[in-house]
């Protein structure tokens, strides 16, 4: 799930990484993934078919024209679609076609600075919305002078999708997922990540090995040539900024600006399996945040003027919804996919404690409202865990081991207990894959074998981001020569560019506008914080509840960049 309208909501997928605070933390047990060593790139086949498709691509263009309704785009932008290789050593052989929306920019042409081309991250998002947000203020100065192209990245939405499961069986609910599972709920998580693998495999077939950062870094090289580019103009959030990283380490001299927002760390030691622990602590940091200003708000929610209070009145949701399912389709995985958005963006932190203070003052409608799933979007959610899952497995080795999973989860669980199993449920078919996994490649000119320093990109990061833990963001300034760190101190709302900061969006205008960065690092303060609105909800039941949460089957999806 994704917060604010730039980054938005991913259905099912109830993402999860983590924050510093594990730096401070013993490092879990030595894995497959945290062993192996580091891919530098030099000249391969791969290399050599990205010119190939290059070329091919600049020749043909991208042939605009109406973009199809579900696009929900302006009237005045227009789509189409370019063709990439399946596998770039073979250039010459399988297709797949991804779709592209272009609006013109809205300023005079004098000032027109090329195409402007964003990915919200994922993996699994689409980033063909992005053409409605020029009329957004945050964005408007960055419209008059740019083309804004958005895409759909190999496998998401109709460009070529990738699917792993039957979406109604993968949308079904209400379920229960336990914060602490028994032994025998485990075996079922296993089960289950067994059969989602299996799945990818049968239903990709050969394919299924191909959707990995490293092409998603080539397609964009392809998109570019496709757009007449001669240098890239990109912005990324999320995971989009960890294939970007990629993407300025292989092709630095075909960088012009990047601005990479909430920043995953790109230390190939932690890519993926190390991530997922440290950004599943994150999240009871930032969780702690939301309980926390509720409590500050008790004369308006009744949830309980402590933090610790506050929690309660969330597991006394959770004791029912395991025994009763909201509306029959909210039960507690459907409530915890939900205040998982908590984490995400402060946008949701009224809406989720009204509807929180609601149901356990008997109206459940509020709660069905928020939390549960829309069958209308079952096909989109199963498409994106597909190309999330797909993508993470594929990118590194992973533990093989079930014990090695159990043992670090098990711990950190009893510090993190908000979303660790969660997170662990979402990312352990990768203990299970059948395609071949790649080792991560050294982002940075050391890992571009030679090929150069790309021109100075500009970062973004809160410092409680607990999706992207503010660690990355220092860790991609060190990778990249020159590059500059703009924070929001004391704040975690996943996402900044075109948000309410104008601190924030200050810097990227001056940026993408005259390509001038603010120096190593600079810093504004924080946004508002959310008050609460006038709406009260009903008083609230105070019988105790004693009986123990019930264990059902886990849903696949969990977690997401």
């Amino acid at each position: 799930m994704r917060a604010v309208p730039l980054y938005g909501v991913l259905g099912p997928l109830s993402l999860a990484l983590a924050m510093a605070a594990l730096l401070a933390a013993p490092a879990p047990a030595a894995t497959a993934a945290t062993a192996t060593a580091p891919v530098r790139h030099g000249d391969t086949a791969e290399d050599r078919g990205v010119a190939v498709a290059a070329r091919r691509a600049a020749a043909r263009g991208i042939d605009f024209g109406r973009c199809a309704p579900g696009e929900e785009l302006p009237a005045a932008a227009r789509c189409g679609t370019f063709e990439v290789p399946l596998d770039y050593a073979h250039p010459r052989s399988t297709k797949l076609s991804l779709t592209v929306s272009r609006l013109r920019a809205t300023g005079p042409r004098e000032r027109h600075q090329g195409a402007l081309v964003y990915n919200p991250g994922g993996p699994g998002a689409s980033g063909m919305a992005f053409p409605a947000y020029a009329s957004v203020a945050g964005f408007r100065k960055a419209a008059e002078a740019y083309d804004f192209v958005g895409y759909a990245p190999r496998g998401v939405g109709r460009s070529a999708p990738l699917s792993c499961a039957d979406p109604a069986a993968f949308a079904k609910s209400p379920t229960n997922f336990p914060v602490h599972p028994s032994a025998a709920f485990k075996r079922t998580m296993i089960k289950r990540a067994r059969a989602y693998a299996d799945g990818c495999a049968r239903r990709a077939g050969g394919a299924l090995r191909h959707y990995t950062t490293l092409n998603n870094a080539r397609d964009l090289d392809v998109l570019r040539a496709a757009l007449g580019e001669t240098r890239l103009n990109f912005v990324a959030a999320s995971y989009g900024t960890y294939y970007g990283a990629v993407y300025a380490t292989l092709f630095p001299h075909h960088v012009r600006r990047m601005v990479f927002d909430s920043v995953v760390d790109p230390d190939p030691r932690r890519i993926w399996y190390g991530n997922n622990l440290r950004q599943s602590l994150a999240f009871e940091g930032r969780w702690g945040d939301w309980r926390r200003w509720a409590a500050g708000y008790d004369d308006v929610y009744h949830l309980g003027d402590t933090a610790a209070e506050v929690s309660a009145s969330y597991e006394k949701a959770r004791r029912r919804l395991a025994r009763h399912p909201a509306g029959g389709k909210v039960g507690t995985t459907q409530l915890q996919d939900a205040y998982a958005r908590n984490i995400y963006n402060d946008a949701f932190w009224d809406m989720s404690a009204h509807a929180l203070a609601a149901y356990l003052g008997g109206d459940q409608g509020p709660l069905v409202a928020l939390a549960a799933p829309d069958p209308a979007r079952a096909a989109a959610e199963e498409n994106g865990n597909a190309v999330y899952t797909a993508v993470q497995c594929n990118d590194a080795p992973w533990p093989r081991d079930w014990a090695g999973w159990n043992r670090d989860n098990s711990a950190l669980a009893h510090r993190a207990p908000f979303e660790t199993w969660v997170n662990v449920a979402m990312n352990l078919p990768c203990a299970y894959w059948s395609a071949p996994q790649q080792r991560p490649l050294t982002v940075g000119p050391r890992g571009g074998a030679g090929r150069g320093t790309p021109p100075p990109v500009l970062l973004l990061a809160a410092e409680r981001d607990a999706a992207t833990p503010y660690e990355g963001a220092k860790e991609l300034r060190r990778r990249l020569p020159g590059s500059s760190l703009v924070t929001e101190r004391g704040a975690g709302t996943h996402g900044l560019w075109g948000g309410p900061n104008d601190c924030v969006n200050g810097y990227v205008d001056t940026y993408l506008l005259t390509g001038r960065t603010p120096g190593r690092s600079v810093s504004c303060a924080p946004r508002e914080a959310p008050e609460p609105s006038v709406w009260a909800p009903p008083g609230l039941e105070t019988q105790p509840e004693t009986e123990s949460e019930a264990e059902a089957t886990p849903a696949v999806g969990a977690a997401a960049w």
